[in-house]
């Protein structure tokens, strides 16, 4: 360990140097910075930033951002940095911490809502519900903060721009028309959701969704007893099999049967038959797994199901939750998600409706955790297998489930006034609300693609094998 800490320090053994402290994060000064900006003061946010001196932002901000698991020596945060230099797709993915300084304090005048805080066109998916049936939305809650709705709408509208060039070779033209159907797919949801109240009961499942989601739904299903045994049983079917994905630790089923436990008490869970007893049958490690979340612990739990043969067991997943990327960068709101796990869990329970019973937040070995059930079926769009047509179809159901997420923002949420109107009040004219939001795609698209090629200049220069350090 000493050896490792050295390593920070300097390159060279006999070299000693002597910082004074590790580099302080930045949370706090962009939290000021946030509520200056919001209240009219005059201020150059990061994004204006060219040349060298934005070459320094990426730098450190990436630094800070996975401090802790370079600090560590992650095996997964290196595998990260390497995923990230690989295109400007992955790189938008895996740096949502930058994405939103560049925010920072934005759209102070607009309804706030429980944002996402990560729309892209692969957080939206098919996940398990309550009852264990596939349903389609949302499916990504690492993020969610209270914030302005358009902070989702800016953030999935540039994952659109940026995955329709990346993987389908749209020229500019077309990836402006799959901006503005994710935009008008989100603004006639909610105009629906402020005409009917629905949002609470609505859910896309396989008999009530757009062709498009239909064959994913077709896509994704498989066998229980299939997935179980070709993907994670050994072939005994009493635990894990080891992989290089999955590292058993049979030696801690106790510690997750509390967790467990903890989770069905705290959330006041009535075990559907499904769960059988609750009973941890085994437990493992998930390597490698994610983009924005390479390098952080996560847990794989199996639950042995009512018929104990092996062909019915379910598996919950527990991920260590960290702050969210957009902390301290919202405009000032009255509204608290709550921190960690607790944040992620709010989150879920708001914004989707009829969703998974076991998401909740859990405390291991002192550190906070989320949870969620893994599912044969839990699956997203393969977005190889679009046409310009189903692509811009895609983003428009996407954007109608966003829209749907935010409409409960009032519902079971904290907002204390009826948001959909006020949101629908706030982007009108629409015409020039979604001129809007294509303007800001472009240029944030196009400073992205910047910051990957500083970024990956820096990378392949060793620039993320250190921590920040303050020296005398």
């Amino acid at each position: 360990m000493a050896e490792e800490n050295e390593k920070l320090v300097s390159s060279d053994p006999k070299k000693e140097l002597h910082p004074t402290e590790k580099a302080e994060g930045k949370v706090e000064h962009y939290r000021q910075l946030a509520e200056t900006i919001a209240a009219g003061g005059q201020v150059v946010p990061p994004r204006f930033l060219t040349g060298h001196a934005r070459r320094m932002h990426v730098r450190s901000t990436l630094r800070e951002d996975h401090a802790a698991r370079i600090e560590n020596r992650s095996s997964g945060a290196a595998n990260k940095f390497d995923i990230l230099s690989q295109d400007y797709f992955k790189f938008f993915r895996g740096t949502a911490l930058l994405f939103y300084r560049d925010m920072v304090g934005e759209d102070s005048q607009m309804p706030t809502v429980i944002a996402l805080g990560d729309v892209h066109p692969q957080n939206f998916g098919i996940m398990p519900d309550e009852n264990g049936a596939p349903i389609f939305g949302v499916n990504d809650f690492d993020e969610t903060i209270y914030a302005p709705f358009t902070w989702d709408i800016k953030r999935g509208a540039v994952g659109f721009w940026v995955a329709t060039e990346m993987v389908a070779g749209m020229k500019r033209r077309k990836r402006r028309n799959v901006v503005a159907k994710f935009v008008k797919g989100y603004l006639n949801a909610m105009q629906t959701y402020a005409k009917y109240e629905n949002e609470q009961q609505d859910a896309f499942r396989l008999d009530n969704s757009p062709k498009v989601i239909q064959r994913l739904f077709e896509e994704a299903w498989e066998d229980r007893r299939d997935w179980l045994r070709e993907d994670y049983l050994k072939p005994s079917g009493r635990g894990f099999k080891a992989s290089d994905e999955l590292q058993p630790m049979s030696k801690e089923k106790d510690k997750f049967q509390k967790a467990i436990n903890d989770l069905a008490r705290s959330k006041g869970i009535d075990v559907p038959d499904r769960a059988g007893e609750l009973k941890v049958k085994d437990v493992c490690v998930r390597h490698g797994q994610g983009t924005a979340s390479l390098g952080l612990p996560r847990y794989y739990v199996l639950i042995e199901g009512p018929s104990k043969d092996a062909s019915d067991d379910i598996i919950i997943e527990f991920k260590r939750a960290r702050q969210s990327a957009l902390e301290g960068l919202t405009p000032p709101v009255d509204f608290n998600a709550g921190d960690k796990a607790d944040r992620i869990a709010h989150g879920q329970q708001v914004q989707l409706a009829h969703g998974d019973i076991f998401y909740g937040a859990v405390e291991i070995d002192g550190d906070s955790f989320m949870s969620r059930e893994r599912a044969p079926f839990r699956d997203d769009i393969d977005m190889n297998d679009l046409s310009t047509k189903t692509w811009k179809k895609y983003a428009k159901v996407c954007g109608a489930a966003l829209a749907q997420a935010h409409a409960r923002s009032d519902d079971i949420g904290q907002l204390d006034y009826d948001v959909e109107p006020a949101i629908l009040q706030a982007a009108h004219p629409r015409k020039l609300f979604i001129d809007d939001m294509v303007g800001y795609t472009e240029e944030a698209a196009d400073r992205l693609k910047r910051d990957h090629k500083l970024f990956a200049k820096d990378h392949a220069r060793g620039a993320f094998e250190n921590i920040e350090l303050v020296f005398r």
